[in-house]
């Protein structure tokens, strides 16, 4: 079966648009949190999120198209433009040298365009049906920022749009290196785009009681593991990798970044949105991922957490990692991205999936920032405050969803 590498990676995060701006926000432990400006939020309990800054999707798409596009396929957009290009799959006329049928995308959205949806259901209630825009379906289905992307390169692969809430980048990376381990595709776009940061979310989120509510500390409201935390952060962004076949990455001469040797997937079958207590979905997802990668858990080197910065979710994964990695993971660094991030909901998996190749790249492990009395339950090394240099070969990243969707990849740097 072919090998499959990441040669092409592009991100919109709170921390920057590009890589490198994110990379340059993880790797110094900056926070990307601030108070909500985009609406009035006097009313709602958490008044904080992650939000994307300097974004002008007019500038990307042109007003005309921007127009017909919610705000999560802009997104999407504008990190596949980045992979793509960073892969090098067009040539300086923008024409492209692989056959556009052996090009997928899979990309999807947890909650797809939830702001166009409640737009046009007030526009509805105040002017009538008449007044409904004929794009509103195309608008906020969630396949379409996959669409969009199949669309403005005329790849003609596979494309799907997996929707498993927060584990929706790892399930597309994991699926997307399937097809091509079994010769669907040479190269696949994979990854997550969410822009759920809205006044209907935010208060169904906070009305369960689920939203940090550090409204004075924005940037210390993200707390994953510590004893003080009260809750998740929202955040918005897409991450997008350009994965591809080994045979075909080295015939035309690409860089190649990293390698996902591994993927598993289970299900809590537990609760509508509780993790269960012991882990148990988290420990088979993560037990999988290492199976499929044939790698031993004493061979990982880091460990990107899920780590949303709830007390259920936080002491479940704990719990998992301990059981699957016995005296290990005591040794294993586990980092939390979304101390910085927030959480960017069907977005998050991807990002952190380009955060985890960096830290292959960098043998640099990126800090979970807010740490400072940890949970009892939490006992691992978190890598606490600042970023830390080490040799890392093999990292594995978790991505947990509602619903109890799991799904973990296996990734390591490049060797011959």
């Amino acid at each position: 079966m072919e090998r499959v590498v990441i040669t092409g990676m592009g991100i919109v995060s709170p921390l920057g648009n590009s890589v490198e701006q994110f990379w340059d926000g993880l790797s110094n432990g900056k926070s990307g949190i601030k108070a909500i400006d985009t609406f009035d939020v006097a009313r709602h309990k958490s008044k904080i999120a992650g939000l994307v800054q300097n974004f002008d999707a007019e500038a990307l798409l042109g007003r005309k198209e921007a127009r017909r596009m919610d705000r999560f396929c802009h997104f999407a957009v504008a990190a596949a433009d980045q992979a793509w290009a960073d892969a090098g799959l067009s040539d300086a006329n923008g024409n492209s040298s692989v056959s556009p049928e052996r090009i997928g995308v899979y990309i999807g959205s947890g909650t797809g365009g939830i702001q166009t949806l409640v737009d046009q259901a007030n526009l509805l209630q105040e002017r009538g049906p008449e007044r409904i825009s004929p794009t509103l379906v195309p608008m906020m289905i969630t396949n379409m920022a996959a669409a969009m992307i199949s669309i403005k390169y005329g790849t003609t692969g596979p494309t799907m749009s997996p929707v498993t809430a927060c584990s929706i980048g790892n399930t597309a990376i994991g699926e997307a290196a399937r097809l091509i381990r079994t010769g669907g595709a040479d190269v696949v776009l994979a990854g997550g785009t969410e822009a759920a940061v809205t006044d209907i979310a935010l208060a169904s989120f906070g009305n369960a009681t689920a939203l940090s509510t550090r409204n004075d500390e924005p940037e210390q409201a993200s707390r994953p593991f510590d004893a003080d935390r009260d809750g998740f952060v929202m955040a918005e962004g897409a991450g997008i990798l350009v994965l591809e076949s080994l045979s075909h990455a080295k015939k035309r001469g690409a860089v190649i970044y990293a390698e996902v040797l591994g993927y598993g997937a289970s299900s809590d079958a537990y609760h509508m949105v509780a993790t269960h207590p012991d882990g148990n979905g988290a420990y088979l997802a993560m037990k999988l991922a290492l199976a499929d990668a044939g790698v031993d858990p004493s061979e990982v080197d880091v460990i990107s957490a899920h780590a949303t910065s709830t007390v259920i979710g936080d002491r479940s994964e704990t719990a998992a990692i301990k059981r699957l990695f016995g005296d290990h993971a005591s040794r294993i660094p586990v980092t939390a991205n979304k101390s910085m991030t927030g959480h960017m909901l069907g977005a998050s998996s991807a990002a952190e999936a380009v955060a985890l190749v960096q830290m292959l790249r960098h043998n640099l492990i990126t800090p979970t920032i807010n740490l400072v009395t940890a949970d009892p339950a939490c006992d691992l090394d978190y890598v606490p405050g600042a970023s830390r240099e080490a040799g890392l070969r093999v990292g594995l990243s978790n991505s947990f969803g509602f619903g109890g969707h799991n799904a973990v990849i296996v990734l390591r740097t490049y060797e011959e």
